[in-house]
């Protein structure tokens, strides 16, 4: 909650006990110690957002606005701090902490404090003859906001700045993994004006998120995460019935044709199958290489996935970092036990040369059939499989052959196949000669069971508001004509 932001002292002294500690999964040390919300703390925090929710509404979008945008610039101020303290939190590189994950959540921030002002409808008109009708966008009103341990700072602020901007108050719980960079914006957020109440940070597990998704008084829960998770908190919503926004898992084709830059997308599957260690709902997982070109495909790419620098994230050299938890890398793992009559042509395995912390060599995989759990089920971690295709419909039935739906690549210098596959492709995203960027303009979410609702651009902004009608009569007469439609002519 706003009162209760300050993190634990390292020996985890409080009032009511310590709960939770906090480990560097590239280290295994302590880094901070925290306390989980029971029951009563998370009523409390959705209290105070119930208490501020009607003095956030009534704001005028400029005011909201420049709050936003006062948030903003703090973050900015302190993004040197806040990068170190999510790449030690996290484990992935300074560098894409730095450079990557918060300059995008400044300007994903400003982004929305300016489409604060331009939320849109239709022309007010008269639709039925004798009355002026006109649509309103409206805050929803307390929303919950649960966010992943992969991009904790970057997705609480792609959550938290469109609910703001459309009036909204909020209760945040992030990844019982990565808590700290969200308390601090949050601290944040207080200094910049945002008035108490209006964020509301609860940490814990998935005991405290259930006490959220399931509280009468939210109204609508935002989360992003695993499928699983999805479905258990549509289940638990659909008691008070509450809007949902589920951004979930993701298996990625990343399909190349023989008339493609080979060298460029090789450059960019090692890029789309490993940055974070392939924590990542977007990353290239499956690469299907035009039969004609694959053999030298797979030997470019695993060339360049052997330059990989594993290491720790204060060091500039480190590419990638570890997997978020034992527990982990003990499923990614599994899969690799569970493979049969596979081909692993590098990794697998752990470095050798890092004695602590969660790593795992990044992985390629040759020969797993399609139907296997390895293509079908989103691993999460730095494994990918290569996989052959004949012509363009074997790529897209193959690549459409999954469960999830969030995002995908074509590769190839043939402008109409590019339109021709993006098409045909089931995914929220298709990127052509490229995979992962995104902009803070342009929505991102899934089809099938990667979820519904979109993250970034002005849909955003519309996921987080309810369309009111308002019809006003303009004639003044009492003997309406729909009455005598009703009733008959009195």
């Amino acid at each position: 909650m706003t009162k209760n932001l300050e993190l634990l002292n390292q020996r985890g002294r409080s009032a009511s006990g310590l709960d939770r500690v906090i480990i560097s999964p590239a280290t295994e040390k302590i880094i901070a110690c925290v306390q989980d919300a029971d029951e009563k703390k998370v009523n409390s925090a959705v209290s105070d957002a119930q208490e501020a929710f009607p003095l956030w509404a009534s704001k005028s979008p400029a005011e909201r606005a420049g709050l936003l945008f006062s948030w903003a610039n703090l973050i900015e101020e302190n993004s040197a701090r806040l990068a170190l303290l999510e790449s030690k939190n996290t484990g992935k590189p300074l560098k894409l902490s730095q450079d990557g994950d918060l300059p995008f959540a400044v300007d994903n921030l400003r982004f929305f404090a300016s489409a604060a002002r331009v939320l849109e409808a239709p022309a007010s008109a008269e639709y039925a003859t004798g009355y002026l009708s006109f649509l309103k966008r409206e805050p929803i009103g307390p929303i919950a906001l649960i966010t992943p341990w992969n991009y904790p700072l970057m997705m609480a602020v792609w959550k938290l700045a469109p609910a703001l901007a459309a009036g909204n108050s909020c209760v945040i719980k992030p990844a019982e993994l990565t808590p700290l960079t969200t308390l601090e914006i949050a601290k944040l957020a207080l200094k910049a004006g945002i008035p108490e109440g209006v964020i509301n940070v609860v940490l814990g597990g998935e005991e405290t998120g259930k006490i959220l998704t399931t509280h009468p008084a939210i109204k609508m829960i935002s989360f992003t995460g695993d499928t699983e998770t999805g479905r258990k908190i549509m289940s638990q919503a659909s008691r008070t019935v509450k809007r949902l926004h589920l951004e979930l898992g993701g298996k990625a084709p990343f399909i190349v044709f023989d008339d493609a830059h080979l060298s460029a997308a090789v450059q960019g599957a090692v890029v789309g199958s490993f940055v974070n260690a392939g924590q990542d709902c977007t990353a290239s997982t499956r690469l299907y290489i035009h039969k004609k070109v694959f053999d030298r495909f797979v030997t470019d790419f695993l060339k360049e996935t052997k330059k990989i620098k594993l290491g720790l994230f204060d060091n500039p050299q480190t590419d990638m970092g570890p997997l978020i938890s034992a527990e982990r890398r003990s499923q990614v793992e599994g899969f690799l036990e569970r493979a049969k009559n596979v081909e692993i042509l590098c990794g697998g395995d752990r470095p050798s040369n890092l004695k602590s912390g969660f790593f795992l060599n990044p992985t390629v995989i040759l020969k797993a059939a399609q139907n296997s759990e390895l293509v079908q089920k989103e691993i999460f971690g730095p494994v990918v499989c290569l996989l052959p295709f004949k012509d363009e419909a074997e790529a897209v039935q193959l690549a459409n052959d999954v469960e999830y739906g969030l995002a995908a690549s074509v590769w190839t210098s043939n402008a109409q196949r590019a339109l021709r596959v993006s098409s045909a492709l089931r995914f929220g995203t298709v990127w052509i000669n490229d995979h992962l960027p995104l902009a803070s303009e342009t929505p991102h979410g899934g089809f099938n069971q990667s979820g519904f609702g979109k993250d970034l651009s002005l849909q955003a902004l519309e996921e987080f508001t309810v369309v009111k009608h308002v019809m006003a009569d303009m004639t003044g007469d009492a003997r309406k004509p729909w009455h005598y439609t009703a009733f008959g002519k009195k």
